[in-house]
C-alpha cells in the first residue's frame, strides 16, 4: 500500500502550529521545538492563517520567517504540512477588493471579518490565491521537510453574489441544454413558475424561490461543484511546481453543505477535524457517531486518512467545554487510528494569547510548561503511535457497505412530507451503523456513485432519491449473490426529484424487492406500532410505516396495530443468486442488531470479536496482507476484561488470551492471517 506521505511514511503526530503569532517572541519559538520533541511530535501544520504575514502588502511576499521555521523544524526531526492560506484573506485585500467578499442568501454583502468570507467564483480571488500558492510552492515544494500540502482550511459556506448567480445559470445551461428540459425536470408549471429566460433563474433563498425542489437540489450540487473547482485551482498551482507532494484538505463533522465524495479526485489524501462532545450522558454514543465519520473519511478514497485536528483537552465553542477525563485522550485517539487514521493531530500546539480561540484546548497552554496532565496525555499518545508504527501500512477491509448519500439527504430533507417535524434520514443511517459497530463489523460508507461489487452486504436506508444508474448497480449486485437491505421511503423520486410513476419503489426496484409500496402512514412522536415476526418476537416502530404489498417477496414480519395490522412490515425477496430485504418501517435498534447478527453468521462476515464486546468497549480491525491488528478501547469508566480470539499476541509478540482494560485504556493486539 502506497504511504499517504511518501517522504515520511509513518504515523503522524502533531497539529496546527502558528508561529506567525509569536515572531516577536524567539524564546517561545525556541521552547516550542523542545516541547514538540518532548511530546513525541513529528509533524506540524504551518501557515494555515498566515496570509497577512506572508503577503503584508499586495504583491510583496515575505517568506523568510516561514523558511526559518520550516528549516528549524526539519533540523529537529519535525516535518511540515504546509498550508495554503486561502481560508482567511488579509484585511487589506478585503477592503481593496470588496467584490471578493461574499453575498449572503438574503443578498446582503458581507463586511470584512470572519474566516471563509470570500467568493469561490470570483476570478480576482482565484487569481490572488493562485499567485500566493504558486509563490509558496516555488519557495518550499522542494524542501525536504515539507511532506504534504494542506489546501485552505475547512472549506465552507456559499455565496449568492452576481458572479455566482451567473455561474449557476451557465452550469444549469450545460446540464439541461434547453429551458424546456429544465422546466420539465423542475416541474415548474406548478404555481405557474415556468422559466422563459435563463436570466430569470436565481439561487433559492429567503427572498425568492424556495418551493421548487429541483432548483434547491441543483443549487446545492452547484455549490459543491464550485468549491471543488476552486480547490482545483489550488491543487494545480502547487502540483505544477512539484507534483510529488500529495495534497489534502480538512473536512468537517456531519457537514452536509457540500458532497464530500465529489472532492476525492482532487485530493491525494483525505483529512478531517473531529471534536466529539465527551462526558455528555453516554460516551459510547459519541464514540459511535465519530466512528461513523471516521469510516466516511476512510471510504471516500478507500484508503487510510488523516485526523488533521482534534483537541487534547477541550474546545471553546461547544455549549460546555468539558475536559477529557484522565486516559480518554489515548482511547479517543486510538479510535481514530482503529478506523483508518494514520495520524493524531491537534488544534493547536500552543494556545493563542487572544481572539476567539484563546481558551481552546492545546498541547501547550498559557502556562507554557510541560508539567500538565494534558501535555502528559499528548506525550502518551505520541509514544503509543511510535510503538504501533507498522499499523501505518494497514487499512480497514470491509465486507459491508452502508449507503449514506448526500444528494439523497438534501432531497429527502427538503421533500415536504410525510414528517416535516423530522424525517431523520441521517439518524436512520446511524441506527443501522450502530448495530454493526457494536458487533465490530468493519463498514465502508458509500454514496450512489461508488462501486459496490466488492461487498457481501449493501445497506441502503431511506433511498428516497435514485441517481441515474444506481438502481442497475443494486440489481446487478443482488443478482450476483449479494444481500441488499432496503427500507421504507425508497425509490420515490429520480435524481431531479421527480416522482416515479407506475408504483414505488420505482426504477425497477419493485421487482428487486418484490413489494409494492402503496402509501405511508406518518406517526406523531408519541405514537408507535409494532413489528411482529413469525417466531413471536416484537419490536417497536416509530415515525414512518410504509403500507406495502408482497409481490413475490416472502413476508417475515407484519404490523401489530392500527388498520394495517397483519400487513407486511418485513420481507425478503430472492433475486438471482442474492436476496433483497425490505424493512417497511422505522424499527427500534434492537431489531437491527438481531438482524445483522443473523446475517453475520449466515454470511461469515468479518468481525473484530466473535461476540459482542463488553458494554463500553469498542473493538476494531485493521489489516495488512498478512497481519490483523485488533484495537480495543474502553470507554466504560471502569475496568473491562475481553476474551481474545485464538492466535492473538501483544505487539511485543507475547501470546494473549484476554485483555484487561483499565478505565479509558486502549490496547492493540496482532495475529498472522491463515
Amino acid at each position: 500500500m502506497k504511504p499517504l506521505t511518501p517522504k515520511y511514511p509513518h504515523l503522524l503526530h502533531g497539529g496546527d502550529y502558528n508561529p506567525d503569532q509569536w515572531l516577536d517572541r524567539p524564546d517561545i519559538l525556541e521552547a516550542d521545538i523542545r516541547l514538540m520533541k518532548q511530546a513525541h511530535i513529528n509533524c506540524v501544520s504551518v501557515g494555515i492563517f498566515a496570509w497577512a504575514k506572508l503577503e503584508p502588502q499586495e504583491g510583496v511576499y515575505d517568506f523568510d520567517w516561514l523558511e526559518k521555521i520550516i528549516d528549524n523544524l526539519y533540523e529537529n526531526g519535525i516535518y511540515t504540512v504546509l498550508a495554503t492560506p486561502s481560508g482567511a484573506k488579509p484585511v487589506w485585500m478585503s477592503e481593496k477588493y470588496p467584490e471578493i467578499r461574499r453575498v449572503r442568501a438574503d443578498l446582503r454583502h458581507e463586511e470584512t471579518g470572519g474566516r471563509h468570507n470570500h467568493c469561490y467564483t470570483s476570478p480576482l480571488y482565484r487569481e490572488k490565491v493562485k499567485a500566493m500558492d504558486t509563490a509558496l510552492a516555488q519557495r518550499f515544494a522542494s524542501h525536504p521537510g515539507v511532506i504534504l500540502w494542506h489546501l485552505s482550511n475547512e472549506y465552507g459556506g456559499e455565496c449568492y453574489c452576481p458572479q455566482c448567480q451567473a455561474a449557476f445559470r451557465r452550469w444549469l445551461k450545460e446540464k439541461y441544454g434547453t429551458l424546456e428540459n429544465l422546466n420539465h425536470q423542475w416541474w415548474t408549471p406548478f404555481w405557474s413558475h415556468t422559466i422563459t429566460d435563463w436570466e430569470q433563474i436565481h439561487a433559492p433563498g429567503p427572498l425568492g424561490e424556495q418551493s421548487v425542489h429541483g432548483l434547491t437540489l441543483d443549487w446545492k450540487r452547484f455549490v459543491t461543484h464550485q468549491v471543488v473547482d476552486f480547490m482545483k485551482v489550488e491543487r494545480e498551482a502547487v502540483k505544477a511546481v512539484n507534483p510529488e507532494i500529495p495534497v489534502t484538505t480538512n473536512f468537517m463533522y456531519d457537514f452536509y453543505q457540500y458532497n464530500y465524495f465529489k472532492f476525492k479526485d482532487q485530493l491525494d489524501v483525505i483529512s478531517w477535524d473531529a471534536y466529539p462532545q465527551w462526558h455528555n450522558k453516554d460516551n459510547m454514543e459519541a464514540v459511535m457517531d465519530f466512528a461513523l465519520w471516521h469510516d466516511v473519511m476512510r471510504s471516500i478514497k478507500r484508503q487510510p486518512f488523516l485526523l488533521m485536528e482534534s483537541t487534547p483537552s477541550y474546545t471553546n465553542w461547544t455549549p460546555v467545554s468539558k475536559m477529557k477525563k484522565p486516559g480518554l485522550h489515548l482511547a479517543s485517539s486510538m479510535t481514530a487510528v482503529a478506523h483508518g487514521s494514520n495520524s493524531v493531530q491537534y488544534f493547536q500546539f500552543r494556545k493563542s494569547r487572544g481572539s476567539s480561540e484563546k481558551f481552546h484546548g492545546a498541547v501547550v497552554d498559557h502556562y507554557g510548561g510541560s508539567d500538565t496532565r494534558v501535555f502528559r496525555d499528548v506525550t502518551q499518545v505520541g509514544k503509543r503511535l511510535e510503538e504501533i508504527d507498522p499499523v501505518a501500512q494497514s487499512t480497514v477491509n470491509a465486507q459491508v457497505a452502508l449507503v449514506f448519500d448526500m444528494e439523497n439527504r438534501w432531497a429527502v430533507e427538503d421533500a415536504a412530507g410525510p414528517r416535516n417535524m423530522g424525517i431523520h434520514y441521517a439518524e436512520q443511517v446511524r441506527a443501522h451503523y450502530r448495530a454493526l459497530w457494536r458487533m465490530g463489523v468493519p463498514v465502508d460508507i458509500v454514496d450512489e456513485e461508488c462501486d459496490i461489487d466488492r461487498y457481501k452486504v449493501v445497506i441502503a436506508p431511506m433511498l428516497y432519491l435514485l441517481r441515474a444508474g444506481f438502481e442497475e448497480k443494486l440489481k446487478a449486485f443482488v443478482d450476483r449473490g449479494g444481500v441488499l437491505i432496503g427500507t421504507y421511503h425508497t425509490g420515490l423520486v429520480n435524481e431531479n426529484d421527480l416522482c416515479y410513476l407506475g408504483g414505488w419503489p420505482g426504477a425497477g426496484l419493485m421487482e428487486l424487492f418484490g413489494v409494492w409500496h402503496e402509501d405511508t402512514d406518518a406517526l406523531w412522536d408519541d405514537e408507535s406500532n409494532t413489528l411482529r415476526l413469525a417466531d413471536g418476537r416484537e419490536y417497536q416502530i416509530r415515525e414512518l410505516c410504509a403500507l406495502i404489498h408482497a409481490k413475490g417477496a416472502q413476508v417475515l414480519g407484519t404490523y401489530g396495530e392500527d388498520f394495517y395490522k397483519g400487513e407486511p412490515a418485513l420481507t425478503v425477496n430472492q433475486y438471482g443468486k442474492g436476496k433483497a430485504y425490505y424493512i417497511a418501517a422505522s424499527v427500534e435498534e434492537d431489531f437491527y442488531l438481531d438482524l445483522y447478527q443473523q446475517l453475520a453468521e449466515e454470511l461469515s462476515l468479518t468481525r473484530a470479536l466473535p461476540e459482542l464486546a463488553p458494554q463500553g468497549v469498542e473493538a476494531c480491525l485493521r489489516e495488512t496482507e498478512d497481519t490483523q491488528y485488533l484495537f480495543l478501547q474502553n470507554f466504560a469508566g471502569e475496568e473491562r476484561t475481553v476474551s481474545l480470539p485464538q492466535g492473538y499476541a501483544t505487539l511485543e509478540g507475547e501470546p494473549a488470551a484476554q485483555a484487561r482494560l483499565a478505565s479509558y485504556d486502549s490496547q492493540i493486539f496482532q495475529r498472522k492471517k491463515d
